[in-house]
């Protein structure tokens, strides 16, 4: 359990060499801490939120630096409590012997997403926005960071507190009746319960279609790169990577262990894994590599079938047509070599969900950004305005509550009594109010905030 009545510190700029560096303490001693180590004409926790330039004090009392400290009373900051920050020069050392003074003064070293923790602890974020931060700080493309400014606005967290405030509603409304049937009281008739709850499940179906878009943008689609051998796999993992990751050459073979690495594509993140070439080889190397390709084409959710336009298709493309019609995931025909004479039959990859022609030898892979976008983004989404469910955990409470709303319902269909049947709506709070932390388990609170960068 993590201690929270404590005063904490850390570093909060990126370690190394810069222009400044900023040390971050909050708690409730973070005023006298920073009385310690900073020395002004005016103290920063005279004027809040006030930029004081001052001597910055070391372990023994001596001058280290000079720089600027702010003071943030409570509530009115980051995580709610008194929060003091500190701006010195970005030399590791030098910020290390200012950390430490910090730490002698007081302070203890902070854990990692222990600021935004406490944020959250104290009201001045929800988990969901807690989380949106935390891949604001990931972003590696434009898609994720226009999602996590809008999971940072409260998008999603204000459709989740609609909700579970029209069940609040609908349960004290239809306990109200239970509890006092003499009363001539304006409750709701069961039939009237029916049709809430049904709109209620609506509404939460509603936002579970939108976790397609927002896995896709913020979590990545795990995408396997897979053909024959010198169809240009490598060639187009590489395009896709932006640098020469994977090793290309003309002898066919030369890729036999899965490479991987994340990716933007356009505003979708794909989690690439790029395999060995499909033949038959008697290289006890190259059969292991073969075995783990289609071990990778199984559990992908998004294939990326690379075939050589130039060539005609043999038995060996034929069969290899007829192997990713039986994947579970989707698939992408990706007819590349354009720049060459075209000889394939592009007839034969119609049962797909695209065919797409490009060169990713000259670096022409537009047309399979557009079919990847197709697939997972929806123009009725606006990723930074609406409400967008962006991961698995979401995810997984919305599904419960989703589910608990549906037997409620069914159950209230079938004759059952509303004290009973709404026990299942009281079970879909619970999932609605787990979204954004309320009834969350420590272990998975635990788990989110253990991917934070220390001093976030």
């Amino acid at each position: 359990m993590m201690e929270i009545t404590d005063t904490i510190a850390a570093v909060s700029t990126p370690r190394g060499k810069g222009g400044i560096a900023v040390i971050r303490i909050s708690g409730a001693d973070a005023r006298e801490v920073l009385s310690r180590v900073f020395a002004a004409g005016v103290s920063p926790a005279a004027s809040a939120r006030r930029a004081v330039y001052g001597k910055i004090l070391g372990e023994d009392g001596g001058v280290i630096d000079e720089g600027i400290a702010t003071f943030f009373a409570a509530p009115a900051s980051f995580t709610g409590e008194d929060v003091a920050e500190i701006a010195c020069h970005g030399g590791i050392l030098l910020t290390e012997a200012v950390l430490a003074s910090v730490f002698h003064a007081g302070a203890r070293p902070a854990r990692a997403g222990e600021f935004t923790r406490r944020a959250v602890m104290n009201g001045k974020m929800t988990l969901s926005a807690a989380e949106a931060l935390g891949s604001l700080l990931d972003a590696a493309g434009a898609g994720q960071l226009a999602l996590a400014r809008g999971g940072m606005a409260g998008h999603l967290s204000g459709a989740v507190q609609a909700l579970y405030d029209r069940v609040g509603l609908l349960l004290a409304d239809a306990y109200a009746k239970i509890d006092f049937p003499d009363e001539d009281l304006n409750t709701k008739s069961t039939a009237e319960l029916i049709a809430e709850i049904g709109e209620i499940g609506k509404a939460v179906e509603k936002l579970l279609a939108t976790y397609r878009t927002g896995h896709a943008v913020g979590e990545g689609v795990r995408t396997v790169i897979c053909g024959a051998v010198n169809a240009g796999k490598s060639t187009l993992y590489n395009a896709l990577v932006g640098h020469n990751a994977a090793i290309v050459t003309d002898v066919a073979g030369t890729t036999r262990d899965i490479l991987t690495e994340t990716v933007p594509l356009g505003k979708v993140t794909l989690r690439l894994f790029d395999t060995a070439g499909l033949r038959e080889s008697d290289d006890t190397v190259e059969k292991i590599g073969v075995s783990r390709a289609r071990e990778a084409m199984k559990d992908a959710e998004l294939v990326l079938a690379v075939f050589d336009a130039s060539k005609e298709a043999d038995a060996q493309a034929c069969a290899f047509i007829a192997e990713l019609q039986t994947l579970p995931g989707t698939v992408i025909a990706v007819l590349n070599k354009a720049d060459r004479p075209v000889s394939f039959r592009r007839e034969l990859l119609d049962g797909f969900a695209a065919v797409v022609t490009v060169s990713a030898a000259a670096g022409d892979i537009a047309p399979l950004r557009e079919a990847v976008e197709r697939l997972y983004l929806s123009d009725a989404i606006s990723l930074s305005e609406d409400a967008v469910v962006s991961n698995a955990r979401q995810y997984a409470a919305l599904s419960r509550a989703a589910e608990a709303l549906s037997r409620a319902e069914t159950a209230l269909r079938e004759g059952v009594t509303p004290d009973a049947a709404l026990i299942d709506a009281e079970l879909s709070m619970a999932a609605l109010g787990e979204v954004d932390g309320r009834a969350v388990d420590e272990r998975i609170v635990e788990n989110i905030f253990s991917h934070f960068c220390v001093g976030k």
